[in-house]
């Protein structure tokens, strides 16, 4: 390597660590303004909530940090671009959704006090249009999946939830995705974001590969389109909006699913529809990359602290998730596992279909 390569990389790794550093502060202190204004995990009449599992504070660092040692070394190995995240003209933008995110906090919190995670069925009452287990305030979030307001404020609550990590543990599947493009024409590469939420993700992965035959789905049509604004630049990435459970695609159509925090999401009954699905239309070969929640076991110095995140939010499915084994469903529906591997609170899987 020459001296002017050494000192292009050094300069690299500075202004990532600046950049991080500086989202890690920036959201990091809005989660402890969000955490001083709360009641708290504890709720009037109850026992106060204590993990059966200790927190290892020492090993919840340590996996912090590895998380984005990981990340950097993914950029200089080049599986993909480094964020463009942290600029001086979004100051404002991010100035006013750290308001919003705020002030939301107080509704929030009321929810979780009183367990009212339900409250957005009122609103779609009479409808058949989504199912039973999506009509609900996941996270408490006020209006739930389906607002527009929801769809600006849920990548910022997110960032601030997990202290500005969110996004480099979402490019750990983005790097999985760069092995299985890796020597192919990118336009003969049919990709799937299930589940594309907002469409950040998938914006990370055009980034990427601005030529993949890509599209996302997602239920919400306020998410969808909220995605369609992010992916505008790349006019060829279609934005579907449907269940991933019935997933309006052909048969034997896609190289690559991916799919970021969905299962952890959904009743045990639809997690094996979703594998089903996902088995249909990938061609045989493909990879089906799923990001989702440590569960228990992964990192044993972390389990405790997954024992409050359904303390802490409404996520109904999720203590079920945690004891939940993937294999035997995936096996049936066709996969194989080929790796595993962790990051920080995630764990990234990469099935491959026989």
């Amino acid at each position: 390597m020459s001296v002017l390569d050494e000192t292009g990389k050094r300069i690299g790794r500075a202004r990532y660590t600046a950049a991080q550093g500086l989202r890690s502060a920036w959201y990091g202190a809005q989660y402890m303004i969000a955490k001083r204004r709360s009641a708290g995990f504890n709720r009037p009449g109850e026992p106060p909530f204590k993990p059966q599992n200790p927190v290892d504070t020492k090993e919840l660092r340590a996996a912090y940090f590895r998380l984005f040692a990981q990340d950097r070394a993914n950029i200089e190995a080049g599986l993909y671009p480094a964020p463009e995240d942290v600029r001086v003209a979004d100051l404002g933008k991010a100035v006013r959704r750290a308001g919003y995110f705020l002030k939301d906090v107080a509704e929030v919190d009321r929810r979780r006090v009183a367990r009212d995670g339900v409250e957005v069925r009122e609103t779609l009452e009479g409808s058949n249009r989504y199912p039973a287990y999506y009509r609900q305030n996941f996270h408490y979030q006020t209006d739930g999946w389906l607002s527009d307001e929801s769809a600006k404020l849920y990548d910022h609550q997110v960032e601030a939830l997990f202290t500005g990590s969110a996004d480099a543990m979402r490019r750990q599947a983005l790097a999985e995705i760069a092995r299985e493009v890796k020597g192919r024409d990118q336009r003969e590469v049919a990709l799937l974001d299930l589940a594309c939420g907002t469409g950040r993700f998938l914006r990370e992965t055009m980034r990427a590969f601005p030529r993949l035959d890509a599209r996302g789905l997602d239920l919400s049509p306020n998410y969808a389109e909220r995605a369609r604004q992010q992916v505008a630049p790349w006019p060829h990435v279609e934005i579907l909006e449907g269940q991933a459970e019935i997933l309006p695609l052909e048969d034997a159509s896609q190289d690559v699913i991916v799919s970021i925090y969905l299962f952890h999401e959904l009743p045990e009954k639809t997690r094996r529809e979703v594998m089903r699905e996902a088995a249909r239309v990938l061609k045989p070969g493909g990879a089906f990359i799923i990001a989702d929640s440590l569960q228990f076991g992964d990192n044993e110095g972390l389990d405790g602290i997954l024992e409050y995140f359904p303390e802490g939010f409404h996520e109904p499915y999720y203590k079920a998730y945690l004891g939940w084994d993937f294999t035997p469903p995936m096996e049936k529906a066709g996969f194989s596992l080929e790796k595993t591997e962790n990051a920080f609170l995630t764990k990234v899987n990469v099935w491959r279909k026989a």
